[in-house]
């Protein structure tokens, strides 16, 4: 025969995590966004792994549902940071790269590589291939001769051997990753997209970042501004950091913790058709001055500019440099 179930009489203990969930989803006039000590908290509990999946996936989709907000960019930053066991290396430079190119190559390759020739120390970080019909920095890292670091010794050992260095995204943060290859499961984006851009993990003197959506370019520069970062945040090409030579640029800058604005003109006299695929070898091509590429060399000068931009130059003299760079390549 069959034993009864026991009576529960007690009622269940709420999950710490579920808080922050109802912050969030608690209706039109009931839910608001999260503090900064919040945020911290909550991707506190998220990166501990004290969080059940359900609830991971809610928390996310309703950030991205609300857009995320300055105050929780910096906490979620902080509380990445605080967890971070990286020993202090030297950066001056932080180069996120999690967009992947569809339109164009990615220039912007050729931009770091020239400026780490010059002396420039650069941490390049990504996120992988996550979305079909794009060209990613993982995928050419070899061809341009650009060393992927596992761990943080390697990246020492690249930066002080040639100046820059890539370390995916897996290898430092790994349940940021999982979070972001949610995105096919969960059918959009979260903000973990566009916080891995903020997050500078070697505190480097300068971050950039490429935010393609409008609106959004403000809310990063003062992310950085609350976290007391130098940084420059753009509409980089593809979502990537590159200057569009076809199209004005709008620099959003923070330094010292003051914010200032700057309107860089369009590079190109008509706009350049973009072409018919993406092969990589032409990258390498146009390095070693065996092909030319109008748009291509127009955007690494311009994108160089920007990271000098970043480290202190006058735009006079950041383009002045670039063009010098770039012209010197083949020394």
């Amino acid at each position: 025969m069959t034993q009864p179930l026991p009576l529960v009489t007690e009622t269940p203990a709420e999950h710490p995590f579920a808080e922050f969930v109802r912050i969030l989803g608690k209706g039109k006039r009931g839910a608001r966004g999260l503090t900064r000590e919040e945020a911290r908290n909550a991707m506190g509990m998220l990166l501990d792994g004290k969080v059940e999946d359900t609830q991971l996936g809610a928390f996310l989709m309703l950030l991205r549902h609300k857009e995320e907000s300055p105050e929780e960019l910096a906490g979620f930053t902080e509380a990445l940071r605080a967890r971070l066991e990286a020993p202090a290396i030297s950066v001056d430079i932080d180069w996120p790269s999690y967009a992947g190119k569809k339109r164009h190559l990615p220039w912007y390759l050729l931009a770091a590589r020239c400026l780490a020739k010059n002396g420039v120390r650069i941490l390049m970080h990504g996120g992988g291939a996550h979305t079909a019909g794009r060209l990613y920095t993982e995928q050419v890292l070899e061809l341009l001769g650009i060393p992927l670091c596992r761990d943080w010794r390697q990246v020492e050992q690249a930066l002080n051997s040639g100046n820059i260095a890539f370390i995916p995204l897996m290898d430092w943060a790994p349940r940021l990753q999982r979070m972001i290859d949610l995105r096919n499961t969960l059918g959009l984006r979260s903000p973990i997209h566009s916080l891995a851009r903020v997050l500078n993990p070697l505190g480097a003197r300068c971050g950039l970042q490429s935010i393609f959506h409008p609106g959004y370019q403000a809310v990063h520069r003062e992310a950085s501004r609350l976290l007391g970062d130098r940084a420059i945040v753009v509409k980089g090409d593809g979502g990537e950091i590159e200057i569009n030579p076809d199209a004005t640029s709008h620099l959003y800058g923070t330094t010292d913790g003051a914010e200032w604005d700057e309107e860089w003109p369009q590079m190109s006299a008509q706009r350049h058709v973009k072409p018919a695929s993406l092969e990589p070898e032409h990258l390498m091509a146009v390095w070693r001055g065996e092909a030319g590429d109008s748009y291509g060399e127009m955007a690494v000068v311009a994108t160089m500019a920007l990271a000098l931009r970043g480290l202190g130059h006058s735009q006079q003299d950041a383009f002045a440099k670039g063009r010098e760079y770039w012209a010197a390549r083949l020394a």
